[in-house]
């Protein structure tokens, strides 16, 4: 088994990492075993990109009193 890939350095790496697996992975060219693997480095950077936003509307709530407030639209 390969050793696992570090995490990437930010929200925008994951999402860029995220987009060109998800592109690899809906080609239909990869063999079942890196199929496999690219589905488990998805289901990590998704976790990474949830966990930053998560801790970003933390960050939101604290500056707001305690209370998320929705984006107003302009």
């Amino acid at each position: 088994m390969s050793k696992p890939l570090p995490p990437p350095a930010s929200y925008e790496a994951a999402m860029e990492e995220l987009e060109q697996l998800t592109s690899l992975i809906e080609s239909g060219q990869l063999p079942l075993e890196q199929l496999l693997a690219g589905y488990e480095r998805g289901a990590e950077l998704l976790k990474f990109c949830r966990d930053k936003l998560q801790a970003v509307e933390e960050q939101i709530k604290v500056l707001d009193a305690g209370v998320l407030k929705p984006w107003a639209s302009e």
